[in-house]
């Protein structure tokens, strides 16, 4: 494909032959399967699997059917394909999108490229200050031409005497004298600079945006622990329960290496089993993923006596991969040996124990939920269904996959830890103690983000968060805002209600006469890219004083964090931006300052790039924004009241001696 990718033009069909290769453009997959790394786009380095575009001969458009997971059918440009596994017809086969500029990779490079300039009002105020200064010089220029020529003596080296003493030559050089020497103190704090200008400006930020994921938090989840359900049959280690962990999974093995979602990861981990690809042995039809349990009686598990396992292995037959709009995802599995199938689910714990039988859902299952994701964990149900064997073999799981996915047993609750850095808190209220604001900006799930902006201090406990949800025109239904209370906010008769604001006019109507924005309590705004979207789209006039309040955007894409920082520099902040990923190069470098937390692509477009990983980097950097700000202004000041007293000194001698 890199031969030949110059001459490709969307709607050509290329094939994938399974070799590792860098894409050169946009494309639909419409035959067989991939193994992508997407990191260049979203920042996260971690294998996602594309599958083929469903209903293909369809003659809707593909984004209608596929609705809002069409990602997983397309191939960015600039992601690596890893794995490319065909159907068995033939090759993979894919259908170019875009090409160039027009791809998402396109999309990113412009905003890296070519940002809106920025004009700051230092520089600007800095210039008028010089003007003015030559004003006073021109003056002084005509006062002595007028003097001396009335006295008859040649003028012109006294005048050019007096032009310059009016306006310091220096100033220039007075500027960026404070600004060296910051850069000198930030590089020991292995802080490092690109763009010594920018300097000056940190001194200046009163608001800053953090990527949460590796900037805020650990790159990766650690598993809590495990709440059976008292409903489940077969207790802990051996059962279902263990036989969700180690088969509900999108893991691959890349290189003898497991690689896929954290969260996947560490779930697979706690079992300590091993992954391997089927064998003709198995005599099974499909090309399946094969998990074998680990044979290391020495190895720690969760589960101390899980090798008294009575199963030699668990074949992974078919998968129904995760969605975002589904918050679930299900595999077909068989025990090695055994004719029976089973089919595991893990999602979000409301949506999977609607498929489960409610008989087998606790009583006090909400509670229990409520409990730990109030404390900031994240928190995972599992579920189980043992599905009859057919005539023909593997057609039980080639059924519709909303007739396969009913009557489940729950299972019980998978509990992971997202652990902050031990430097977040005490950085975010020494920033909270300075009144410089904190926002957080990620593509995490948004009660994720508000949970972890609570245990962060980004939002005290005693604050109420007020979750945004925007929707796009339906049919004749106009664009409109509903407001509600997130979980775990105290309600109090200040609080709004949910409410949904039809047409502008009414919903800043509602907004302007609610209490949001005056009373006892202090509320805070969350919301995801999509609400952002619309908000920006239809209640543009409403966007500058949710953003007054906003804290929390959650599901944000690389184009939204832009656009996210430019609306807020328009409400005169400055802003600067904390982030690690790819994804964060558009905002790092449309922020007033960008602070990189890795040396990949992020550092390539942020003018700061910090080799600590942890955002105590962000203090730091103001503190010597504001020194090397201040140090400036003092030695403007020196410079120019320096030649203000020679220039009138000046005038005063050429009175006098002439």
């Amino acid at each position: 494909v890199s031969e030949i990718s110059r001459y490709l033009v969307p709607g050509d069909v290329f094939l994938l032959d399974g070799k590792k290769l860098s894409l050169p453009c946009d494309a639909v997959l419409i035959d067989g399967s991939c193994i992508v790394n997407e990191g260049m786009l979203t920042g996260e380095s971690i294998p996602v699997m594309k599958t083929l575009l469903p209903l293909t001969e369809s003659p809707e458009p593909w984004k209608t059917h596929s609705m809002e997971d069409y990602r997983r059918h397309v191939l960015f440009c600039g992601t690596e394909v890893i794995q490319a596994k065909s159907s068995g017809r033939g090759l993979t086969r894919a259908v170019v999108l875009q090409t160039g500029f027009n791809t998402a990779k396109g999309d990113l490079v412009r905003s890296i490229l070519y940002p809106r300039p920025l004009n700051f009002q230092l520089y600007r105020d800095a210039f008028k200050f010089i003007v003015g200064l030559s004003a006073i010089g021109v003056l002084g220029l005509i006062y002595t031409i007028c003097v001396f020529t009335y006295h008859n003596v040649n003028v012109v080296a006294m005048a050019l005497l007096l032009l310059t003493a009016a306006v310091p030559p220096a100033i220039p050089a007075a500027l960026t004298t404070g600004t060296v020497y910051a850069q000198r103190r930030l590089k020991k704090k292995k802080i490092f600079c690109i763009t010594p200008q920018r300097i000056n400006i940190c001194g200046q930020i009163n608001l800053v945006c953090f990527d949460k994921t590796g900037t805020l938090t650990e790159d990766g989840l650690d598993l809590w622990g495990i709440l059976p359900s008292e409903g489940s049959r077969t207790p802990l280690p051996w059962g279902p329960v263990c036989g969700a962990m180690a088969s509900c999974h999108s893991l691959v093995v890349l290189d003898k290496k497991i690689q896929g979602d954290p969260l996947d990861l560490k779930m697979f981990e706690g079992t300590h089993w091993v992954i391997q690809k089927g064998s003709d042995e198995l005599k099974l039809r499909m090309d399946l993923l094969c998990v074998i349990r680990e044979s290391n009686p020495q190895a720690t598990s969760l589960f101390p006596d899980l090798f008294q396992a009575p199963v030699e292995g668990i074949a992974i037959l078919h998968q129904f991969p995760f969605s975002s709009g589904l918050q679930r995802m299900s595999v077909v599995s068989q025990k090695i040996g055994e004719e029976q199938y089973d089919l595991y689910m893990k999602g979000a714990p409301e949506t999977v124990s609607s498929f489960c039988r409610q008989e087998t859902v606790p009583s006090d299952f909400l509670e229990e939920l409520k409990t730990y994701t109030s404390q900031g964990f994240r928190v995972i149900a599992l579920a189980h269904k043992s599905l009859v064997p057919r005539k023909h073999n593997h057609v039980s799981f080639l059924l519709p996959r909303e007739e396969v996915e009913s009557g489940l047993e729950f299972l019980g609750l998978l509990v992971m830890e997202n652990r902050l850095k031990p430097e977040t808190k005490p950085v975010l209220q020494e920033l909270a103690a300075a009144r410089i604001r904190s926002i957080m900006v990620t593509g995490d799930n948004l009660q994720t983000a508000v949970t972890v902006a609570r245990s962060a201090d980004m939002i005290h406990e005693a604050s109420k968060v007020i979750i945004v949800e925007a929707s796009e025109p339906e049919g004749s239904a106009p664009a409109s805002i509903a407001w509600r209370l997130a979980e775990g906010s105290k309600t109090s008769a200040a609080a709004p209600s949910v409410s949904t604001a039809k047409g502008r006019a009414e919903a800043q109507e509602r907004l302007l006469h609610t209490s949001l924005f005056h009373g006892s309590c202090h509320y805070h705004f969350a919301m995801n890219g999509k609400s952002y979207q619309v908000l920006v789209k239809h209640f543009y006039s409403l966007l500058p004083k949710i953003l007054l309040n906003a804290t929390v955007f959650a599901r944000m894409s690389p184009g939204q964090k832009s656009s996210l920082v430019e609306e807020l520099q328009k409400l005169d902040y400055y802003v600067g931006m904390c982030g690690d990923g790819a994804n964060d190069c558009g905002a790092l470098k449309m922020a007033h300052a960008g602070i990189s937390l890795s040396e990949q692509e992020a550092s390539v477009a942020s003018p700061f790039t910090s080799q600590i990983p942890n955002i105590q980097c962000v203090p730091e950097l103001i503190r010597e924004g504001r020194a090397a700000l201040v140090a400036s202004f003092a030695v403007v000041k020196y410079l120019t009241l320096y030649g203000l007293i020679q220039f009138v000194g000046t005038a005063l001698l050429f009175w006098v001696s002439v």
